[in-house]
């Protein structure tokens, strides 16, 4: 009798096949889910690039490796990756395990499909459309539309190309001919990818009117009126408005940017997301999630107040959502705060800081500059697994590896 159970195929050998997922999925579960998840562990094993091309034997040659070096190859890559579920890693907009979210991923990948149709894509299609019903109804929109999108930059590039459509839906058949000059207005704030959007849908980057905002980021309307006043002066009657969706998230509310268009976009991460957000959902429910976004906000709190206590540390303003935003001040600067060149010696701490954490592997934490504040460093609350401890860690290690600043 014909064994009726589909074999995968690995040169023929299907139980070879079956044998190295497994093999995979046992370090994965131990390399990435125990020890990348533990406090104990390094963020990273760092190397600099010369030593770990070395180390990985990136090259690709003509002949195959055996399936044991093949896992070998697999350890290393984790072995010598950034763990991002690592409770001391605060680098980054994300951050954290979330164990339905991998499961959601694992079963994604697997299946490899497309959500193009139905046809091909049943199941996916059915939850994609709950998903975003889901997220509809947390802003408040009792209809519409949303889309999955691969990051940032490209869901703000659509953001404006939707405000371009729905003024001029012309545009999708006869493309920039049917175009006169138009004005974008989008905070100084902005990301990049404004700018980077404007170039690519054809409207230039001399279309894009920087609004003034706030010391907390936010566009400051009468600007924005002075700004299209000036445009109407040019003969850009018609307008087209940017925005951002993560730095709406920061403000507390969601606000429609688009003024005159009514255009509302969806943000979500990558299309995988879908499944992760469905399963996540399925197992938490709506207040499993509130709780994770109120220990959000209780350790961003705690944060803070810590922050305050310690001379060691200076705000750079109070936190927005989850954000915290601090300078640490070394003891060679301390009670120096009105010297000429305080501001330019404060900048080159974080730099230094950055590169002894990352090194060591105890943590790591991203820093940058904004307008005039030198480089500050920035901490995003995400992880669902922190807690308290890690936020003292985080102080303490700073104030240990900057001892001697």
């Amino acid at each position: 009798m014909a064994d009726s159970k589909p074999l995968l195929s690995l040169d023929g050998d299907a139980v070879a096949a079956e044998t190295l997922l497994q093999d995979v999925f046992g370090i994965v579960v131990d390399e990435v889910i125990r020890k990348g998840t533990s406090a104990s562990e390094k963020v990273c094993e760092w190397k600099e690039p010369e030593e770990l091309k070395q180390l990985l034997d990136l090259e690709l040659r003509n002949e195959g490796e055996s399936q044991e070096q093949i896992l070998e190859r697999c350890r290393a890559v984790i072995r010598y990756s950034v763990k991002t579920c690592h409770p001391r890693f605060f680098n980054q907009l994300f951050s954290g395990l979330d164990p339905h979210a991998l499961a959601g991923r694992i079963v994604t990948e697997s299946l490899n499909t497309s959500q193009y149709t139905y046809e091909i894509a049943p199941v996916f299609v059915l939850m994609e459309e709950e998903v975003l019903k889901k997220l509809r109804a947390l802003v408040g929109w009792s209809s519409g539309d949303g889309v999955f999108c691969p990051g940032g930059s490209i869901s703000n590039m659509y953001a404006v190309n939707l405000a371009r459509y729905q003024r001029y839906p012309d545009c999708k058949q006869r493309g920039l001919r049917a175009l006169p000059p138009l004005a974008l207005f989008t905070s100084k704030e902005c990301h990049y990818s404004v700018k980077k959007g404007a170039a690519f849908l054809g409207l230039g980057t001399d279309s894009v009117r920087m609004v003034k905002a706030d010391e907390r980021g936010k566009m400051i309307p009468e600007d924005l009126e002075r700004q299209i006043g000036l445009a109407e002066a040019e003969n850009l009657l018609k307008r087209c408005h940017g925005s951002q969706a993560s730095y709406l998230f920061q403000q507390d509310k969601f606000y429609d940017v688009a003024l005159d268009t009514g255009d509302k976009v969806v943000q979500c991460g990558r299309r995988v997301d879908c499944l992760k957000l469905w399963l996540m959902w399925k197992a938490q429910g709506g207040q499993g999630l509130e709780r994770r976004v109120d220990q959000a906000f209780a350790l961003a709190r705690y944060l803070v107040e810590e922050l305050k206590k310690r001379e060691a540390f200076e705000l750079v303003m109070e936190p927005e959502f989850v954000n915290v935003c601090f300078w640490f001040v070394p003891p060679s600067l301390r009670e120096k705060k009105g010297s000429p060149d305080y501001g330019e010696r404060l900048a080159k701490v974080a730099p230094v800081l950055k590169e002894r954490m990352v090194r060591k592997g105890s943590m790591m934490i991203g820093y940058q500059p904004h307008g005039t504040r030198g480089n500050f460093f920035r901490m995003v609350v995400a992880n669902p697994v922190l807690t308290r401890a890690d936020m003292d860690f985080l102080l303490n290690e700073l104030e240990r590896l900057g001892q001697d600043l």
